[in-house]
């Protein structure tokens, strides 16, 4: 029996992410984001989903928490004024924790 080690795509689904939350972005789209990075929803538009946003459900609170573990983790900036929102952080926020290998 031959066993093959399977490799990491080469595209980054954190791509669509940063340019999604580039700027100041409401908790909710910021969750429908993170949601589309992962695969979630393709092919549904934001109204669509947003009670899954809106409403206390383990997919919805696993999202927020997901973004608040990126805040931790020194991917995103939150602030709570003027609204909960979520911004991608604009400098390096993996430089020197992470290889360059391809």
């Amino acid at each position: 029996m031959s066993y093959r080690v399977r490799r990491p795509p080469c595209h980054d689904l954190a791509v669509g992410l940063s340019a999604d939350l580039a700027d100041w972005t409401d908790w909710d789209v910021a969750q429908f984001a993170l949601g589309r990075a992962l695969g979630l929803f393709a092919g549904r538009p934001f109204l669509k989903v947003k009670s899954v946003f809106w409403t206390d459900n383990p997919l919805g609170n696993a999202l927020y928490d997901m973004l608040q573990a990126l805040v931790r983790a020194g991917i995103l900036e939150h602030r709570d004024a003027p609204d909960d929102q979520f911004r991608w952080r604009a400098d390096a926020p993996l430089a020197g924790l992470v290889g360059d290998e391809v």
